[in-house]
């Protein structure tokens, strides 16, 4: 039942930064993990990062380590992706799904069928 959105995406300098924006809707987020993922012009989807249901607990793609946040703001019913340093290669659009969490409440990066967003384009050119 939970339907999401993302918003945010839009094109930047490299080094440049974005914020991105999940909201739900049908469900609060409360009790789900939700993911980040990207795809580019035809290549596959790769995850980004992911946060969890309960403490927050939070997983980062090696590529972006060290340069996206992922937050929650369960009030607000949103999940946000702070995007910093972005690189060439981060060009891509950029869909939030709710993902799986093991048993020890650590998300991980399996989306629940039908949770897509719409997607955000995020471009990086100079």
């Amino acid at each position: 039942q939970l339907q999401l959105v993302e918003s945010g995406g839009g094109l930047v300098q490299p080094g440049g930064s974005l914020r991105l924006s999940c909201a739900a809707s049908g469900l609060t987020l409360e009790h789900d993990a939700i993911g980040w993922f990207r795809q580019a012009p035809e290549k596959e989807r790769e995850e980004v990062s992911c946060v969890s249901s309960k403490d927050g607990g939070v997983y980062y793609a090696d590529s972006v380590k060290g340069r996206f946040t992922i937050s929650r703001d369960n009030a607000k019913n949103e999940v946000y992706l702070q995007m910093d340093s972005l690189k060439f290669e981060d060009t891509g659009v950029y869909y939030c799904a709710r993902v799986r969490e093991t048993v020890r409440d650590m998300c991980v990066m399996i989306p629940f069928s039908g949770s897509w967003g719409q997607g955000t384009q995020v471009t990086v050119s100079s």
